[in-house]
């Protein structure tokens, strides 16, 4: 008897168990159901209140954007010689660090005797040139065709150099349009004052001098020994040309090299006459800008932060207060 009871009585409580597995999953949903309906309720009943909340922190969002702080700026870009990056970068620290400590001694010494330091602030950095992709395979196509030619060295220098020397550009910031000029260009003055760049300045300009007074002497010379080729030839015909050069030593020189010597000499008394040209101060100002009006928000945030903030505070209120009354009842 017991036997046969224990197979009915087993599949009973199987059966039980189910029922209240499928009840306590009907409670749950019923909870979430009921929880979702009484949040529902509650915004339904301060839906008037967060509309409010919502339209006046739009307004004072928008009304402080309107309100809108008149600054002014000057850009100058810059090109530090001779290595002299780091000593840029030092003296704008410095200077800004005088700024902040409101060093009127430290301007003085400048030429600034009244400084309105008033929003008065400099920075520097690198000016980035804007890449192409596209552009620059095509440059390096171009390069291709140039791969077995002379010209080849020369623009690969040139776009090493181009790499290698960077612009800057230093910002001056200032409320005060006149004085910020004044500022900008006796900074400028005081960054090329440096007697140890200076000094090597100097010497760096007389022996480009020098340089290009030797080659316009060699230059010379071999014109006369191009123009003595050329009236050798027209003397002798054509017949008995050749294409070496004899000089007083017996040596013999080939015409294309000497050709080739002169675009040499050439060259270089272009490059010197640039760097004569370039390397007069320690850091050349390419670009003085004029005075820019930088308009700048007061609240500089977005408009929506602050019916966010009200709304937040309002749902804090709410659950502080509901704390409260829970609290209440329980005591």
């Amino acid at each position: 008897m017991a036997s046969n009871q224990s197979p009915s009585t087993q599949n009973n409580s199987d059966e039980i168990d189910l029922g209240q597995l499928f009840q306590l999953i009907g409670r749950g949903f019923n909870a979430v159901f009921r929880w979702f309906l009484r949040v529902f309720l509650y915004l339904k009943k301060n839906l008037l209140i967060l509309i409010g909340l919502v339209v006046i922190g739009l307004a004072i969002g928008y009304g402080l954007n309107q309100i809108i702080s008149k600054k002014y700026k000057t850009e100058v870009i810059v090109k530090p010689q001779l290595e002299s990056k780091n000593y840029l970068y030092d003296v704008v620290t410095e200077i800004q660090s005088n700024i902040q400590a409101k060093d009127t001694l430290f301007f003085n010494t400048i030429g600034l005797n009244e400084v309105d330091f008033t929003g008065l602030r400099i920075e520097i950095g690198r000016v980035t040139e804007v890449s192409n992709s596209e552009s620059d395979l095509k440059y390096l196509e171009l390069l291709q065709s140039f791969e077995n030619t002379d010209a080849i060295a020369d623009i690969v220098r040139a776009e090493l150099q181009n790499k290698s020397s960077f612009n800057h550009r230093i910002t001056f910031y200032y409320n005060n349009a006149v004085f910020g000029k004044q500022f900008a260009k006796k900074v400028l003055d005081y960054i090329n004052s440096n007697t140890y760049f200076n000094g090597l300045l100097e010497i760096y300009r007389n022996n480009a001098q020098n340089r290009i007074e030797q080659d316009e002497k060699l230059l010379k010379q071999v014109d006369e020994i191009i123009v003595n080729y050329t009236s050798g030839l027209a003397n002798k015909g054509n017949s008995t040309a050749t294409d070496k050069i004899i000089l007083d030593n017996q040596e013999q020189v080939n015409i294309a090299d000497i050709f080739e010597y002169k675009t040499g000499l050439i060259r270089d008394i272009e490059s010197k006459k640039i760097e004569l040209e370039e390397r007069t101060v320690p850091v050349s100002v390419i670009n003085l800008g004029e005075t820019q009006v930088e308009h700048k928000s007061f609240f500089g945030k977005s408009i929506v932060l602050i019916p966010i903030i009200f709304i937040s505070i309002f749902f804090l209120l709410s659950a502080l207060l509901y704390i409260n009354r829970r609290s209440k009842l329980i005591n």
